[in-house]
């Protein structure tokens, strides 16, 4: 085939190239309406043919194309840089090289990720081409080019000069496998006369010196050249249309590259599906006697974060990283995993509360265990966060416990990514704006305040955006500051706050009983303004419940501003965005938004993401962190989490709250408890903290279990009005008989549970709650029936008598003058559609914590009623409850301590 034979069939080629590119990538957007497939160039020259060749040939495919050029000159580092740039840009899908032929060193070539080198030179796709049998690489287009442009090559020998490195590699590998014989050598190579006419195929990638005359070339020999810099030279091997074969070859490689790029654009979408996680679980060895908790989280070694992040399917540019094992994760997920259909959503519950504990996260994090490290099924814990002030105070650390743990322990319960830090720092910015406004208007007239609130900038006076909405709500459509009168001006101003109305308190993570109550204004500098306030605990502040419940930024921003922290003295409510403080808050809280990925003892992944009270809140771990995790582990997954106190609080928050907020459908709730917590639910004696057990609860007692079960099959029952399937998990304790154990699951059985099941996670790891597994995948196969308990649109009262008789079992509802008042004002205010949040104690169904087991005939007094409107609940308090714990005689922080040489923690428990 002579040159104008080539060149004719190089065109041919190019257009079924293009046109074939064209399609593929059509067909990908019509599967994928928003993809926008891009293709990137780094230039360190300026070649506008090359360009134009490329934009051509990409708008024909219906690629996108940047160029990226760099200086004449630049340096490897500065190339590199950019590389890694684009490596980790996840709108680009291909990353090309168009350098000098100085720059196409190893450092340069082996730092484009493999799955974008559109140019096929990496060491990653060289090496898969070379070994061959695999499809999952790219090849060089030049060298695809050239091997499109020869035909019959078996037996013929073909000489590459001036081709080296990874283009020369990929061309004698393709050769070969076509039967071709194959050398190389240089211009200045010695015998280059006598190969050359040897040669029935010369590849050229470099302009021939004048020195090499034509004659040396075998008659009839074809010539083809792959130089880089085609367009900008001209060769001259004393053929005819040498040029056009060589614009031939740039064509098809421009057209090849494209297809690469459209290849590299199918794969990247099949990388963003869901599928089965290729996940390297981390194997157990426990010991007998169990030692302490932070010793096991020691004796593990974790994996790296992002190795656990890769692992499960999350891409390079979805996460940010904290130190070794800990690793924020983008919202940008929910986008790209939007069409993934969610996996099964378990919720982890409890008995009623007792000393004695029932280890709801332990069996969460041994359910997650069991399923994914021994069913090798996809599977997610999402847990709460723990505030620091129970670690330090009585409670410990909450990260599971045993053998079934999130690691490292002490980095989940002390800090984590600072997530309580920044509701501190938001919860206390609001609390000071709101006294610094009531100081301001009381000492200032309209007009000081008005020119201090819009003052002149550069002498331009004008609203921020944030006034703009306050004037809008205020009906004043104005938007010019000087156009309002007198009256619109006082408006404006003017919040006119009720001092005794204050019902947004400063917070700290610590349990400091001296801050229940106290007096701030004390200064000089107030003048005199001078009111009584608190301080909470931190996960108790509003902006924790409005971090667990947010689906988005843009709906935490909304929530935020909602936060109503005062009455004025109309009587109408105050809010955030009233105060100008809402864009503020969300900056503050922009990070803490990201669930925090980390992982159990067996290497499976696990959300830790909101911590909010369980009693003035709803006890629960974020919407958010759910979400995500449900995505992930895909349709056939599992995601596990757990609702505060007993199922008559956390649950029943968790489905009627939580549930609302979300959209999300539970598959099933895991109801935890133990032997010895149902004797005391049967009449055992009161436990002491740190007093030997009695012997009730070292010995068996079957009649004591029998008579404690009513507590659970109270429990049962509740979980039924949702209409969920509930598997009892019984947490077996080395004093259990097997006939205490074998009681207890066959009540559970009997009053309506699924399945129940002895667990031994504690002691085992996930080997420990395989049954367990076994029996909630049995069990989220079943139909859901899940419904709400109640409807949005009775009234408050109404909502809380139903919750109070059908999940308490109480005999009715008072309210005291003080609650009646205050529903009163919240459903004129417009709150009367809110969900509610029963603040009550978690030790009795009832309002009394000694009465155990299953009390009825009870009244429940509701002594007040305040609102979490940023939240989006009404939280009736039923008694007092305290948001701010104290130390106990001797608290954890006796135990604490750091090596300063090794510097780990030791202590925490």
């Amino acid at each position: 085939r002579g040159l104008s034979g080539r060149q004719a069939a190089g065109g041919r080629a190019v257009r079924k190239i293009t046109e074939n590119a064209r399609q593929s990538l059509a067909s990908l957007k019509r599967e994928n309406p928003r993809l926008e497939p891009t293709l990137a160039i780094i230039q360190a020259h300026n070649d506008p043919l090359i360009q134009e060749i490329n934009k051509n040939l990409a708008e024909e495919v219906g690629l996108r194309v940047i160029h990226i050029c760099l200086p004449e000159g630049s340096s490897k580092d500065e190339i590199v840089s950019e590389i890694l740039r684009l490596n980790e840009d996840p709108n680009v899908q291909g990353l090309a090289l168009d350098l000098p032929e100085s720059s196409y060193s190893s450092k340069i070539l082996s730092a484009v990720k493999p799955e974008k080198d559109v140019d096929g030179l990496s060491d990653v796709n060289l090496g898969r081409l070379v070994r061959g049998g695999a499809c999952d690489y790219l090849v060089s287009p030049t060298a695809s080019a050239v091997m499109e442009l020869l035909e019959d090559l078996d037996g013929k020998a073909v000489l590459l000069v001036d081709v080296g490195g990874a283009l020369g590699a990929s061309l004698q590998c393709l050769l070969q496998r076509q039967g071709a014989t194959t050398a190389s050598c240089h211009w200045k190579s010695s015998g280059l006369q006598s190969k050359l006419h040897q040669a029935d195929v010369v590849v050229v990638g470099s302009v021939k010196p004048d020195s090499v005359p034509v004659s040396w070339l075998k008659p009839g020999a074809t010539i083809i050249s792959c130089s880089r810099d085609l367009l900008s030279e001209k060769h001259n091997y004393g053929q005819k249309n040498s040029q056009a074969a060589e614009d031939a070859v740039c064509s098809l490689a421009v057209a090849m590259r494209m297809q690469n790029t459209v290849k590299s654009t199918e794969r990247w979408i099949q990388s963003q599906q869901i599928r089965k996680w290729d996940l390297c679980c981390l194997k157990l060895q426990p010991l007998s006697p169990v030692p302490s908790d932070i010793e096991i989280s020691r004796a593990q070694n974790p994996k790296a974060v992002d190795v656990l992040a890769k692992e499960i399917g999350l891409l390079t540019d979805e996460i940010e990283i904290y130190g070794q094992t800990k690793a924020k994760v983008r919202l940008s997920l929910l986008e790209r995993l939007k069409d993934q259909p969610d996996g099964k959503y378990v919720l982890v519950a409890g008995i009623t509360p007792t000393p004695l504990g029932e280890g709801k996260s332990t069996v969460t994090i041994g359910l997650v265990q069991a399923l994914t490290a021994h069913l090798n099924i996809n599977s997610f814990a999402c847990l709460r966060q723990p505030s620091q002030g129970p670690t330090f105070g009585v409670k410990g650390g909450a990260a599971g416990g045993g053998y079934a743990q999130v690691i490292p322990m002490e980095e989940f319960n002390l800090h984590l990514t600072g997530d309580i830090h920044a509701i501190t720092a938001a919860n206390n910015l609001l609390a000071a704006a709101i006294d610094a406004r009531i100081l301001h208007e009381n000492t200032q007239s309209d007009k000081a305040l008005y020119n201090r609130l819009v003052p002149v900038v550069n002498g331009v006076r004008g609203f921020s955006p944030i006034q703009l909405a306050r004037l809008r709500r205020l009906g004043i459509s104005k938007t010019g500051p000087g156009t309002l009168t007198e009256e619109e001006i006082s408006k404006f101003v003017r919040l006119d706050i009720d001092p005794s109305t204050v019902t947004w308190q400063r917070v700290v993570d610590t349990n400091d009983r001296f801050l229940r109550k106290i007096t701030i204004g004390q200064a000089n500098t107030e003048k005199g303004f001078v009111r009584q306030a608190q301080f909470d605990i931190a996960v108790a502040s509003e902006i924790m419940a409005i971090l667990a419940l947010t689906t988005s930024l843009e709906d935490m921003k909304e929530r935020l501003g909602k936060m109503v922290v005062a009455n004025d003295k109309k009587g109408e409510p105050v809010t955030a965005e009233d105060l100008g403080v809402t864009g503020a808050l969300a900056v503050l809280m922009k990070d803490a938004i990201k669930p925090t990925l980390m992982q159990t003892l067996e290497g499976t992944p696990v959300f830790v993401h909101a911590g909010p009270f369980a009693n003035i809140a709803h006890g629960n771990s974020s919407v958010l962190a759910d979400k995500i995790a449900l995505k992930l582990v895909g349709e056939k997954g599992f995601v596990v989490t757990e609702a505060g106190f007993g199922a008559d609080i956390g649950m029943e928050k968790f489905f009627n709250i939580k549930c609302r907020a979300s959209g999300l459908v539970p598959s099933v709730v895991v109801l935890v408890a133990t032997v010895r917590a149902l004797k005391m639910h049967g009449g055992g004696p009161n436990v002491t903290a740190g007093a030997p057990l009695k012997k009730e609860y070292m010995e068996e007692n079957l009649q004591l279990v029998a008579d404690g079960c009513c507590n659970l099959q109270k429990q049962i029952q509740i979980a039924q009005l949702f209409g969920v399937p509930v598997v009892v998990a019984l947490n077996v304790f080395k004093t259990d008989s097997p006939a205490e154990v074998d009681l207890v699951c066959e009540i559970a059985k009997q009053s309506g549970a699924f399945d129940a099941v002895p667990c031994s996670h504690w002691s085992d790891g996930g080997r420990g709650a395989v049954k367990l597994a076994q029996a909630v995948e049995k069990a989220a196969n079943k139909k859901s029936s899940f419904k709400y308990l109640y409807s949005l649109e009775l009234p408050i009262v109404e909502k809380i008598r139903i919750i109070a008789q059908k999940v308490y079992g109480a005999k009715d509802i008072e309210l005291s003058p003080a609650a009646q008042s205050q529903i009163d004002r919240y459903t004129r205010q417009g709150f009367g559609n809110l969900p509610i949040c029963m603040a009550k104690t978690h030790l009795s169904l009832s309002h009394q914590p000694e009465r155990k087991g299953v009390p009825t005939g009870f009244i429940l007094p509701i002594s007040d009623v305040r609102a979490s409107i940023g939240a989006g609940f009404i939280y009736p308090l039923v008694g007092t409850m305290s948001t701010m714990p104290g130390l106990p005689t001797r608290p954890c922080f006796y135990d604490i301590d750091l090596d300063p040489i090794t510097e780990q923690v030791k202590g925490l428990f």
